[in-house]
């Protein structure tokens, strides 16, 4: 038919759409750009903690929603054991979503599923180093909401998935405004209003806060083990107690 531009059996391919402004795109090349020394040696100590603790690959590939629902495969250093089962994670998923509870990580509880010093890189958000190559491909940005799992993203209810109005990034305003001591909902209004407002001097104000927003973080952690530990010398006591009277 005149007119007509398309090949018979062969679908126009959707072109692909990241939400990055081209200042949010300048600041992350010059961040990275000035900061890739650094980078990349902490990457390389990673790598070798990695690879030194657990058999199997240094890298974690995992298919992430961004942008608009659109799906990108995120990279991370590996932190669990390569056999290591999802199920536990998706039902705590889905709890924290149907809840109103913090969202404390599964992993903070000692998982038995990491790798030796997992729970440190993931504390420190060190595991997620690699996601920079996400970010010079466009499909994330140095400052935004946290991509999520496809079995998560399937549980939001039509409201939630405005939290991905905007680029999906490595820090955020839900970082570093709580994160583990806010419930799911409080992370979605975070989200929807930092894509409300995102501007060049809020990416910078939340990049200034990710450092001590992660030491706050850690000592959270630290803190948690140690009641942990504490509870459990206590029980066993008890148990001890119990077992001699």
């Amino acid at each position: 038919m005149h007119g007509q531009d398309i090949v018979p059996g062969r679908e126009k391919k959707r072109r692909r759409t990241t939400g990055i402004p081209a200042w949010k795109r300048t600041l992350d090349l010059v961040l990275i750009a000035t900061l890739s020394p650094g980078l990349l040696f902490l990457s390389t100590v990673v790598a070798l903690l990695v690879k030194a603790g657990s058999p199997g690959p240094v890298l974690f590939r995992q298919r992430r929603i961004g942008y608009k629902g659109q799906e990108f495969t995120c990279l991370k250093f590996r932190t669990m054991r390569s056999d290591a089962e999802t199920e536990s994670h998706r039902q705590h998923t889905q709890s924290l979503i149907r809840s109103r509870v913090p969202m404390v990580k599964l992993d903070a509880r000692k998982d038995s599923r990491l790798v030796p010093l997992g729970w440190l890189l993931r504390a420190t958000g060190l595991d997620e180093l690699p996601q920079l190559l996400n970010i010079l491909r466009g499909d994330m940005s140095l400052v935004g909401p946290r991509p999520c799992i496809p079995y998560e993203y399937e549980l939001y209810e039509p409201w939630h998935r405005h939290r991905l109005d905007a680029a999906p990034g490595l820090t955020g305003l839900w970082q570093v405004s709580g994160k583990n001591r806010t419930t799911f909902e409080e992370m979605v209004f975070l989200d929807i209003d930092y894509s409300k407002r995102q501007s060049l001097g809020l990416d910078l104000l939340i990049i200034l806060k990710t450092l001590p927003a992660i030491w706050g973080q850690y000592c959270d952690l630290r803190e948690g083990t140690r009641e942990q530990a504490v509870t459990s010398s206590r029980e066993l006591g008890k148990s001890w107690q119990s077992y001699l009277l």
